[in-house]
């Protein structure tokens, strides 16, 4: 396949940045104008918009405000000072969440609230991402955001497993969406796999592999 400029959507696997697969359609392409619209985790995989060439890379304020789904996998009795994987694991608690009590904690996590991201983001703090000052030890603090949750289903659940589905708007932390769930629950919360299958309109199952 030749890349030309346009938009594309494509499928990022986990372990990857979205800058490093910025950088591999920029040389698969050969244009240099070359960005995304919505950052994904390195530990997060699905759907990133990239967008190539000058004329489309302007539109990225389009694509960045459009809501969201995801499907991600929550490990209880845990927490992690990353909010998944990556980060050092504390054992909260051994207490096993009814299915029901999943099922009240969403329901008033859906709507309108406020989020507080994590400190290993992206975020720009006094000029310097979040995620940098966190990992040289310094302290980081995040004003909350207003988010939006539209639709937020339980998939399947068995202690400590809970698998969800969310549409969300622009904006919203599923690492920080999951240690809320934890923290209601009083079991403590963190993500082990986060997948993006919808912005807007655009679909994951069109979206193709670099490979």
């Amino acid at each position: 396949m030749k890349f030309t400029e346009g938009i594309y959507l494509i499928n990022k696997p986990r372990g990857r940045s979205s800058f490093s697969m910025v950088a591999q359609v920029r040389r698969l392409s050969g244009i240099k104008k070359v960005g995304h619209a919505g950052t994904l985790d390195p530990e997060a995989e699905g759907l990133l918009i990239a967008l190539v060439g000058k004329e489309y890379t302007k539109k990225s304020d389009e694509f960045l405000k459009l809501p969201k789904t995801y499907e991600f996998t929550l490990k209880l009795g845990e927490t992690s000072t990353t909010g998944d994987e990556e980060g050092e694991k504390t054992r909260v608690s051994a207490k096993k969440p009814t299915k029901q009590a999943v099922l009240d904690v969403i329901e008033t996590l859906t709507g309108e609230s406020e989020q507080i991201p994590p400190i290993y983001s992206a975020i720009k703090v006094g000029g310097q991402r979040a995620y940098k000052l966190a990992r040289e030890g310094k302290k980081v603090s995040i004003e909350p955001r207003k988010i939006t949750i539209t639709h937020f289903e339980v998939l399947s659940y068995t202690y400590p497993k809970l698998q969800l589905v969310a549409d969300v708007s622009s904006g919203t932390y599923i690492r920080s969406l999951g240690e809320d769930i934890g923290t209601k629950l009083g079991s403590g919360a963190y993500c082990t796999d986060i997948k993006r299958t919808k912005i807007g309109k655009f679909s994951l199952n069109k979206a193709i592999t670099l490979e």
